[in-house]
């Protein structure tokens, strides 16, 4: 049995190696692929090797942001059974790279948030150069090292840490915007509180007007449409003034051109025409849902599994919305060092915008799209089920949080975290169903699994006392075997019954129980990860430095 046991671990041993060698393999051929592509566009360009070096480095890290940053936007559907696995990369991947391609626009910030200054470099453009490849490289091993230890941080907080520690270490401590930086050592804070909150208060709002209820077809009848509607409205706003932001221009002149109403020209949507237009998304929406709801709600039971099922459309057009604007928006954080690069090397000067050819567009589309579709399984795991236990209502009032806190923080000027508000939604979702179970039954059958427990373990520890006396003893009488006979069934039987008591125990604390270790472990990983990347950033600029001295 041993030898034939030892033989199954080295047979998943050797299937595992070959999967994480397969993955390793297909992230290096697309690295190389960055490499000899550049290296073939830029051949008559001089300094090029800083260029080909610096795409390289652009590769990774948009293969990290993948790995890492994805899986809050799909976390909560895959881990609340919306959408499976594959389902969930295949779609991700898809409206990331759209998002990135479509809107991720054609000028770029080369200083991400402001928060060096430019003229600090005094038109050092070899120190500048170097600088945005160690930030890259820095930001990149950062997450990569994070994703292994299965914690979702902040691809723009790794970014922000890299410039920070490469400009520290090209011009000193002068050269850092210490109130922006304060701004974002507060969104450590300010993203999940607010995230955590709005989650915990959508979901309340759903068990009191549904859930709770003792006709809950009835009330979903009333309520989901209501619900889907603002969801749609908040989703469909936060998408013009986030994931639409810099081809806003475009747009208006489409609408202008060819529909029956005009939008103001402007650069970017105002609030108010964002939620003029979501507003009249969600009217649509909700008629369209509330036939739907009582064509559907006939056929339910009267459950809240039924209930969680008219949630799970919802939530996967969710997924894809956030994903479209995360890569609107975050693909930057791969391919806006490597555009300041890019400018750099071609016109030999220091720019504080820089445009985004497509060749450099596609690295970071594709890097995340790979990234996620080889790495993103193990952080999307983590999201969806490793916090707390989430279903299609949890999941449906984490997406919420996620549309809404970005909208109130773009408006109030507060600088947020994607990940940090998604992740905040998971923690308020938890909370508040510990919160709410602290006052039902659920306790008292904690209670009652633990004395269960309790009892079953005395009666095991009583057999096994007994069987060791007997075994001691030296002349023990045909009665005395056939008792130790009877007490090692009794005894085979018993553990069997404490062994499914604690499943029983464990299946019941799960129902109430964030995980706290993993919350710690994610807080740690977010307060180090600004310092973390600019220390990499920083040690990298001086390696850098020292090599072409």
């Amino acid at each position: 049995m041993e030898i034939k046991t030892i033989h199954k671990m080295e047979t998943q041993a050797m299937k595992k190696s070959h999967v994480e060698l397969g993955r390793l393999g297909m992230a290096l051929f697309f690295l190389a692929g960055v490499l000899l592509y550049t290296f073939m566009i830029s051949g008559e360009v001089p300094n090029n090797i800083f260029l080909v070096i610096a795409a390289v480095f652009g590769g990774y890290m948009a293969l990290n942001i993948g790995a890492n940053d994805v899986a809050n936007n799909v976390g909560p559907a895959v881990g609340s059974k919306a959408l499976t696995m594959g389902g969930a990369i295949l779609i991700a991947i898809i409206f990331e790279a759209g998002g990135a391609i479509i809107a991720g626009g054609d000028v770029v910030s080369t200083i991400k948030k402001g928060i060096i200054s430019i003229d600090a470099f005094e038109g050092n453009t070899q120190d500048f150069i170097l600088a945005m490849m160690a930030a890259l490289l820095a930001a990149a091993l950062w997450l990569n090292i994070a994703t292994m230890a299965r914690a979702p941080v902040s691809t723009t907080h790794s970014i922000v840490g890299g410039v920070m520690g490469a400009g520290i270490a090209a011009a000193g401590f002068s050269i850092v915007n210490w109130p922006t930086m304060g701004k974002i050592a507060a969104s450590w804070v300010i993203s999940p509180v607010i995230g955590g909150v709005i989650a915990a208060g959508f979901l309340f709002a759903i068990k009191k007007t549904i859930v709770f209820r003792d006709d809950k077809m009835t009330a979903s009848k009333k309520w989901v449409p209501v619900y889907v509607a603002m969801m749609s409205w908040a989703f469909v706003t936060y998408l013009i003034l986030k994931g639409l932001k810099k081809v806003w221009p475009s747009i208006v002149s489409w609408v202008n051109e060819s529909l029956f109403f005009t939008l103001e020209a402007t650069k970017k949507s105002s609030l108010m025409t964002a939620l003029t237009i979501g507003l009249m998304a969600a009217v649509l929406v909700y008629f369209w849902v509330r036939r739907t709801v009582r064509r559907k709600a006939p056929g339910l039971d009267n459950t809240r599994e039924s209930v969680n099922l008219l949630f799970t459309i919802p939530l996967i057009f969710a997924a894809a919305m956030l994903s479209f604007a995360h890569g609107a928006n975050d693909v930057a954080n791969a391919i806006g060092p490597l555009a300041a690069i890019n400018d750099a090397v071609l016109h030999g000067g220091i720019s504080s915008k820089a445009g985004i050819p497509l060749w450099v567009m596609a690295v970071g589309a594709i890097g995340i799209a790979m990234g996620l579709a080889l790495y993103g399984p193990k952080l999307i795991k983590t999201v969806g089920g490793e916090i707390t236990e989430l279903d299609q209502m949890r999941a449906f009032s984490i997406a919420m949080a996620a549309a809404i806190t970005v909208i109130i923080a773009s408006q109030l000027g507060l600088p947020v975290s994607s990940t940090h508000i998604a992740i905040g939604g998971v923690f308020g979702v938890g909370f508040l169903r510990e919160w709410l179970d602290s006052t039902t039954s659920i306790q008292s059958e904690i209670k009652q699994d633990k004395k269960v427990l309790k009892k079953e373990k005395s009666a095991l520890k009583a057999y096994r006392k007994e069987l060791r006396q007997l075994e001691k003893k030296t002349d023990n009488s045909k009665e005395d075997y056939q008792h130790i006979a009877k007490l090692y069934r009794q005894i085979n039987k018993e553990e069997g019954k404490v062994k499914r008591a604690k499943q029983i125990l464990k299946s019941d604390e799960k129902v109430v129980h964030v995980k706290r270790d993993t919350i710690k472990k994610i807080i740690t990983a977010w307060i180090i990860t600004v310092p973390t990347a600019a220390i990499f950033s920083a040690l990298i600029f001086f390696m850098l430095k020292g090599v072409l001295a």
